[in-house]
């Protein structure tokens, strides 16, 4: 088999065309194709008018060696890689055995879940620990909240079966590198579990929220077919550690009921808000530090606007979907300001878990056809922004996110302003064009005290310049709903590079968004592979 990249073809090319090109790219007649599959398309918009196809294909002819070797100077043909996944050594000697005890995944968002889906698959009996409820259940208590302003501080946005992805666009790429295509391997598991088949080729591929909530259900039924345990509304509030420096070492967990599990083994594949576990794991002695994050607002344009300032006359075209974007400004105050978690055709979302205060997130469906885009602009800070404790970042979340609820009126209503108002600073009065799209509602005010002066600076600078990377982002009545500030998770749990175990704590394998190691779905599924790995090879090591 082999791969061909770089075969860029006119957006609405006929299907012929594509056969057409690799021949004529390979310089071979039809009867020496066997056959192609797609392995990626993405599209070049830099021209709206001519926007480009661009394909590599893994391509299967007749004499693949000569054809190699008469186009060894071609930089995009190559033999196609193997992007099967391969079980590590540890997981193949352990399936089948009893070893007595089982491992712990404390989490069942996307890390959690890849955890516990490769533990199975090798036979390993995964007892997986969620403090939240299964997913439909969880599903009821978030539109709720968004309905009647009921706020269930274990059964939310945050927490419950499918982690904070479950309620986003369900994004399926990332900037990781990625030599073992641990990548692949999450896409087919959500293909399999029920994923349309081309997030498996196209560039940017998406679920949207209610096919993740399906998908997160199949996959918890195999991993039970596979001998793992799942146990609902867990929460893990205590953990053993035995000896002490660098004999450090977990021997099991305690659960808000009382009960002790014993294990040697434990993931901490908890999200990017479980703070409360956070604050239990830095008492017990488990090293922590503070790592940057990111604070801002949710904007609101019309989907259409975004369409043609990205498409131009192509706006529209299926193939193309919704039309999102990447913006970056530096402020002159040394600050940078940048779109995080673009939703196109989507709509913010109330995404509180703790009572009294309010924090914004964004979500779409598969089909991406709300009227608003929406993103977070956000702008990036430090631990020199918040210094003199590890866990200093989530304070100071905190404190931003109940001055949201207050200046939303303390009924759970999100502040929001016009962009026009912002950057001008004065308080708004109506609504314009834009509608708001959050549940329970907006209420109307001026943003200016939300976020700490240094980010308002930042950001009344960075929208007039995003006009200048896409014309018309400046525009007065979009709408501004606060306060951004879930990111990323505030610390980081920090682990060692080889075996993935806590630094000074044996036996405890930090994992995913909230230990510091990922940022969004498919990142975390990524290093929830990785941690599987070596949870397998440590007990292959063990037993």
């Amino acid at each position: 088999m082999l791969r061909l990249n770089e075969v860029k073809l006119p957006l609405d090319h006929p299907e012929q065309a594509l056969t057409d090109a690799v021949l004529a790219r390979l310089g071979i007649d039809a009867e020496q194709l066997r056959g192609f599959t797609v392995f990626k398309r993405s599209y070049d918009a830099r021209k709206r008018s001519a926007i480009v196809l661009i394909y590599a294909l893994d391509v299967d002819v007749v004499d693949e060696v000569g054809v190699l070797a008469r186009m060894k100077a071609d930089a995009h043909l190559m033999p196609a890689p193997d992007t099967s996944y391969k079980f590590v050594a540890g997981g193949e000697q352990l399936q089948g055995h009893d070893l007595g005890e089982r491992p712990i995944v404390i989490g069942t968002g996307p890390c959690g879940l890849f955890v516990a889906l490769i533990l199975a698959q090798m036979g390993l009996r995964p007892l997986i620990l969620e403090r939240g409820k299964v997913v439909r259940e969880r599903t009821v208590d978030t539109f709720g909240f968004w309905r009647k302003r009921e706020l269930n501080p274990e059964s939310n946005v945050q927490f419950g079966e499918g982690g904070a992805g479950t309620f986003s666009d369900g994004k399926l790429y990332s900037q990781i590198k990625d030599p073992k295509h641990y990548g692949r391997k999450v896409l087919t598991e959500f293909v399999k579990a029920g994923a349309p088949e081309e997030i498996m080729y196209v560039s940017k591929p998406h679920i949207g929220t209610f096919r993740l909530v399906k998908m997160v259900e199949q996959m918890r039924e195999n991993i039970i077919a596979l001998g793992g345990e799942y146990r609902f509304g867990c929460k893990v509030v205590d953990i053993e550690v035995e000896g002490s420096g660098q004999a450090r070492q977990i021997r099991g967990v305690t659960l808000a009921n009382g009960e002790h599990i014993a294990s040697r083994h434990v993931v901490m594949a908890i999200g990017h808000s479980a703070r409360d576990t956070f604050e239990m794991l830095y008492e017990r002695g488990v090293y922590i530090e503070a790592k940057p994050f990111s604070v801002g607002f949710r904007v609101e344009h019309p989907q259409s606007l975004i369409d043609v300032c990205r498409f131009g006359p192509n706006a529209g075209n299926k193939i193309l979907g919704a039309a999102d974007y990447k913006l970056v400004h530096h402020a002159s105050n040394g600050r940078s300001v940048y779109s995080f978690c673009m939703c196109p055709g989507g709509t913010v979302v109330s995404a509180a878990s703790e009572p009294g205060r309010v924090v914004t997130n964004g979500m779409s469906q598969y089909s991406r056809n709300e009227r608003n885009a929406n993103s977070a602009i956000v702008v990036g800070i430090t631990p020199a922004d918040y210094p003199g404790h590890p866990l200093a970042g989530i304070a100071l979340q905190r404190k931003l996110e109940e001055g949201a609820f207050a200046l939303g009126g303390g009924t759970y209503d999100a502040p929001g302003q016009l962009m026009g108002d912002f950057v001008k600073g004065r308080a708004s009065k109506a609504l314009g064009s834009v509608i708001p799209s959050l549940k329970p509602a907006v209420h109307l005010t001026d943003l200016a005290t939300s976020l700490p002066d240094y980010a308002i600076v930042a950001l009344k600078e960075a929208f007039p310049a995003f006009d200048k990377q896409i014309r018309g982002y400046y525009k007065e009545d979009a709408l501004l709903t606060g306060v951004e500030t879930r990111t990323s998770s505030p610390i980081r749990i920090k682990r060692n590079d080889d075996d993935l175990q806590s630094l000074n704590t044996r036996g405890l394998f930090p994992a995913g968004e909230g230990a510091g190691y990922a940022g969004g779905i498919l990142s975390a599924a990524v290093d929830g592979i990785k941690v599987a790995e070596a949870v397998a090879l440590s007990m292959a090591k063990a037993k």
